[in-house]
């Protein structure tokens, strides 16, 4: 499984992170716009997109990977 891409809120953007880097992919100015852009990262590292609340707790996660038993499993 490759590296989750997080969703969260920096400096009154949304931005996409990928786990273990200090430096956003991308920047947004809605969560909505930022969960749009984190998917393709996601489904190429056959990750996670982990979303994050405006407060830094997780809100939700959706699987773009290879795990048959994820009900959470998106294609």
């Amino acid at each position: 499984m490759g590296k989750n891409q997080h969703v969260v809120k920096s400096k009154g953007h949304w931005v996409v992170k990928q786990e273990g880097s200090a430096q956003p992919r991308s920047r947004h100015r809605t969560q909505a716009s930022a969960i749009k852009a984190a998917i393709p990262f996601a489904k190429k590292q056959k990750a996670e997109v982990v979303i994050h609340r405006a407060d830094g707790s997780i809100r939700d996660k959706d699987s773009y990977g290879n795990e048959s038993g994820r009900k959470d499993r998106k294609q």
